[in-house]
């Protein structure tokens, strides 16, 4: 994966995208290629947060590509084969990846990312019936289903967790870009159906670059939503040369571990 933008936050978001955390954070933007046309994973640090309780929200993403799992054997990186060809992988902060040993595919090397529900008709009826999704497959013996918006896109596998689920405290998001002017009709939707709106319709700013529009919904389960205006969020989006440069500099710059270890202290635990 690549580095395609890095930007520092001296606040808390308005619209909680570092969670509800009220500090300095950054995001980097890391994936296969341009946001345009692949999926793309936002890696938040808040600078004063030791460590997060995971749940059993998300349950990982799933990579085709032989060059992970050889990159793996390589650093000797714990491997565990799940079914024939299809490996599991534990990122450092507890993320689990499954990388299917296959020659990349042309569009997105990411398949799909699946999310734990606790009743598997009333979130498909949700993502497909509100949201809009296409319905790809679905398993009631295994309690999965698969949907997407476009058969070239990566796809959103929902998988029954048997019992509620637990957002722990790293609070993560799934979101899509749409044209502008649809989300005031998302926002109306919602409404119209009782569903819940998490962040109404808000401008978000960031530093040197772009104002996008923003709505965040949760669905059943609490799993949280976000539609952005895709016409502002393309600028926003815009490949950085720098990106790398930013990242290395800001965690040459971070010297949080430092300071609490000076002051015989611990980062806080969420």
């Amino acid at each position: 994966l690549k580095v395609l933008r890095h930007e520092e936050f001296e606040e808390g978001c308005k619209a909680s995208c570092n969670g509800p955390y009220d500090g300095k954070w950054s995001k980097t933007m890391v994936g296969y290629g341009p946001e345009d046309n692949h999926f793309v994973a936002e890696l938040t640090y808040n600078y004063g947060i030791g460590e997060y309780h995971l749940g059993n929200d998300f349950l990982g993403i799933t990579l085709v590509s032989s060059q992970a799992v050889s990159n793996a054997k390589k650093m000797g990186w714990p491997l565990k084969e799940v079914t024939t060809g299809v490996f599991e992988a534990e990122a450092p902060g507890g993320y689990k990846f499954y990388l299917e040993d296959k020659e990349k595919l042309k569009q997105d090397p990411v398949l799909k990312v699946t999310l734990g529900v606790s009743n598997l008709q009333k979130s498909v009826d949700y993502w497909s019936g509100l949201l809009g999704m296409k319905i790809y497959e679905k398993d009631e013996e295994k309690q999965r289903a698969l949907l997407g918006y476009a058969d070239n896109q990566c796809k959103l596998e929902l998988k029954a967790v048997g019992g509620a689920v637990d957002h722990g405290t790293a609070f993560g998001r799934i979101a899509f870009s749409c044209a502008k002017e649809e989300l005031p009709d998302i926002e109306a939707l919602m409404k119209e159906e009782n569903q819940k709106i998490l962040t109404p319709l808000v401008s978000l700013d960031t530093p040197g670059k772009a104002t996008v529009q923003v709505i965040i919904l949760a669905d059943p389960d609490g799993h949280e939503i976000c539609f952005v205006g895709d016409e502002a969020f393309r600028d926003l989006s815009k490949v950085d040369p720098n990106g790398d440069k930013l990242l290395d500099d800001a965690m040459a710059a971070d010297k949080s571990d430092k300071w609490f270890a000076e002051h015989k202290m611990k980062k806080v635990s969420a």
